[in-house]
């Protein structure tokens, strides 16, 4: 049943959060105007069946959500009501099979929030996310089925049961109870009102954001490009004559726009507007303003989990993670933190000494944090990043990640001809994933790269069908999406090197769903600070040589990347690791002091600047995410007192990239690589991640090999232990 797989997955629950609408009041009504709705219909065609994204309609959302929550109700009310004694398989089992319609209908409705918003959408999701509380709400406070579930787990069958279904049960039973199952009258009530509230405030917030990211627009003259690389130039002429401003330069405020402008932008001023804009998103005292909404949204979150007798918010979300506790996720960020703030000082000095040199007459400030630090990179390193880029292709940066993924995952990647899989934008293109050495077919894999109006910011994975082999088995259906700037028609698409390394790990996400060899749908989900681990460490193989000295070619002589350039590349590994480390740990700190306090009559302003001032922030760089527009924690729930996850997931990544780096083969050591995909990749969530990383690795992830990455003084050995 999606809606209750997804209670425990993470984003990926408030992202579809507004897929659904409570069982309709005239179900014969919803039943008629259903008939025939394509969001509801079984997939048909090639590759065992495909969405129709050609053929989606918004018309036919609303409908579609109404009679799936109708009919998933009723599947529900058939479980509840069994008269036989709970069972795995009359309960549990019988659960699985619930919802296959909505899981439909969530893969369209994906699409819409992520890939092709407009403000038609947006009206249905605000008005359906309530409705899809109150339909959870009868589903996690339905007394028989919880009853049921608690009875499974806590009965003689649970210890005859396989790992795997001993952990699925847990897993039911603890989205039921720990999201109200076992209140009772007015609190259980006050529960239900709270999460039809929230799920309206984090939807508010989402369309907030984005208005923010399509309302600003920055237009450049010819005359404000001084410093603009070519490449740059050109893909923002073509996103200002996209949006009818012919001759002039669109700046878009959004990261991937704002990011490259300010490290190459010459014009200082424009440098601050960019920044400025980009950082007061959701922040600008208008109806897009989120201020008020995160102060309701973490009282009521700090309401709610005081109904279920936590002292906190972040207490109630870390229960069920790797870190167990905030006190155990807080000494992590704050064994790192002072080793960040020393690099960052490091780091604006060396800035500092090269305005005064140029006789810029300025004090580092935020906006010019990228633009010093690429002029100190080519200082110590002699390290250009455009020059760089000239030899980061898109389209060969997927062929590498293909070869990656056949040297690790005995995967082949094989392109399908335009138009035989359904797709919903034109720049989307699909490619069948099979066993290279058996010729088994796995899956297809989606990738949506460039940036449009209507689509969020960012890059993220999704999977519009999971593995699982309890009911005969179900191949993968795995998409990517990227923000790229497309540039000039028949251009190659140049991108940075942090760009190449978020391919990269947006891609491990997808490779993770490729590997899955679960039974069970629900097991394809995850602990959120651990299922970021598999992508980091993707993002390792960009620096493998076979991947540089192959797929890095200069996109106009085709002439491989030079090895100076690349040992320039490898000197610079740790360069301005102050700044990307002390950038995330303020968000990932300020996120967990958020829900570790009394949020009772919070000012959102003031409580960011005064956490900012505790913790010693320097004033030259901002947090990665301000509040405003910290979606993460404020969209929905999957984040919220668990950004520290990235973190604690890079513990992991480091330690088992060293287990590549000893290997006699080095990255591509097939005996570590089998280790990988069936301990690491291939389980899911079907046993304990602590569990799967030892079995990996033969004992725990060690903090040390985080700070040799980073190039931060090693603390003394087992000093983060408990």
């Amino acid at each position: 049943m999606r809606n209750l797989r997804l209670m425990t997955a993470g984003l990926a629950a408030m992202t579809l959060l507004a897929a659904c609408g409570e069982q309709s009041d005239e179900p014969e009504e919803a039943t008629e105007e259903a008939a025939g709705n394509v969001l509801l219909a079984e997939w048909t065609g090639p590759y065992e069946g495909v969405p129709a994204f050609d053929k989606m309609d918004l018309a036919d959302l609303k409908p579609a959500l109404e009679e799936g929550m109708a009919m998933n109700l009723a599947e529900i009310d058939i479980i509840a009501v069994n008269p036989q004694p709970p069972t795995f398989e009359n309960t549990i089992v019988a659960m699985e099979r619930t919802g296959r319609d909505l899981d439909r209908v969530f893969s369209f409705w994906g699409i819409w929030g992520a890939n092709l918003s407009s403000p038609e959408f947006r009206e249905i999701r605000q008005e359906m996310a309530p409705k899809l509380s109150e339909f959870n709400s009868k589903i996690t406070q339905n007394q028989a089925l919880f009853a049921r579930i608690r009875a499974v787990y806590e009965g003689q069958e649970m210890e005859g049961l396989q790992p795997d279904q001993q952990r699925l049960t847990l897993l039911y039973y603890e989205g039921f109870a720990r999201n109200g199952a076992t209140l009772e009258g007015q609190a259980k009530e006050r529960y239900a009102a709270i999460n039809k509230r929230l799920a309206a405030l984090h939807t508010q917030f989402s369309s907030n954001l984005l208005a923010d990211e399509e309302g600003y627009v920055t237009y450049l003259s010819k005359d404000q490009l001084a410093g603009l690389p070519d490449s740059f130039i050109q893909a923002a002429a073509a996103l200002a004559t996209e949006r009818q401003h012919e001759g002039e330069y669109a700046i878009l405020n959004t990261r991937s726009s704002m990011d490259p402008f300010l490290t190459f932008s010459a014009e200082r001023d424009l440098r601050e507007k960019v920044w400025r804009t980009y950082y007061a998103r959701g922040d600008n005292g208008d109806a897009n303003d989120n201020n008020a909404i995160m102060a309701e949204i973490l009282q009521l979150r700090n309401e709610r989990v005081k109904l279920l007798g936590y002292d906190n918010y972040a207490q109630w979300r870390l229960e069920n993670r790797m870190a167990k506790t905030p006190e155990r996720a807080l000494k992590l960020m704050e064994t790192v933190w002072p080793a960040a703030l020393a690099r960052v000082e490091e780091e604006v000095a060396d800035m500092q000494k090269i305005a005064d040199a140029e006789a810029a007459g300025i004090k580092i400030a935020s906006w010019d944090y990228r633009y010093y630090a690429e002029k100190v990179r080519k200082a110590k390193y002699d390290l250009d990043s455009d020059e760089v880029k000239q030899y980061l292709q898109l389209g060969k940066l997927r062929q590498a990640m293909f070869f990656v993924a056949g040297e690790l995952f005995d995967f082949k990647f094989t392109p399908i001809e335009q138009g035989k899989v359904p797709v919903f934008h034109q720049d989307v293109r699909v490619w069948e994933v099979s066993n290279k050495t058996s010729g088994d077919y796995i899956g297809l894999w989606y990738l949506d790269p460039f940036a449009r109006t209507g689509k969020r910011s960012g890059a993220w994975a999704t999977s519009y069908r999971s593995h699982e082999t309890f009911d005969g088995k179900e191949t993968v259906l795995a998409s990517n999406n990227s923000n790229f700037i497309k540039g000039t028609p028949g251009a190659p698409v140049l991108v940075s090197w942090d760009d190449a390394e978020t391919f990269f790990h947006e891609f491990g996400h997808a490779l993770h769903s490729l590997s899955s060899n679960v039974a069970y749908p629900t097991l394809n989900g995850g602990v959120r600070d651990y299922t970021e681990f598999q992508s980091q460490l993707l993002e390792r193989w960009v620096f493998t040589d076979q991947v540089i000295n192959t797929y890095f070619v200069h996109h106009e002589t085709g002439q491989p990347i030079p090895a100076e350039l690349v040992a320039k590349i490898k000197a610079a590994a740790t360069f301005n690791q102050g700044f990307t480390t002390t950038e995330y740990l303020a968000s990932a700190l300020v996120d967990m002091l958020y829900h570790t306090v009394d949020p009772t009559g919070i000012d959102i302003d003031a409580f960011e600047r005064q956490a900012l001032l505790d913790l010693n922030m320097p004033e030259e760089i901002p947090m990665r995410h301000r509040s405003p527009h910290f979606a993460h924690i404020f969209s929905g729930e999957g984040y919220s007192a668990g950004y520290y996850g990235y973190m604690w997931a890079d513990v992991l990544t480091s330690d088992a990239a060293e287990a590549f780096a000893e290997a006699p083969g080095g990255f591509y050591d097939k005996e570590v690589a089998a280790r990988l995909v069936k301990h690491l990749f291939a389980p899911r969530n079907s046993l304990d991640p602590a569990e799967a990383y030892r079995a990996f690795r033969g004992r725990d992830p060690r903090m040390e090999a985080l700070m040799r990455d980073r190039g931060f003084p090693v603390p003394p050995e087992g000093s983060n232990e408990d």
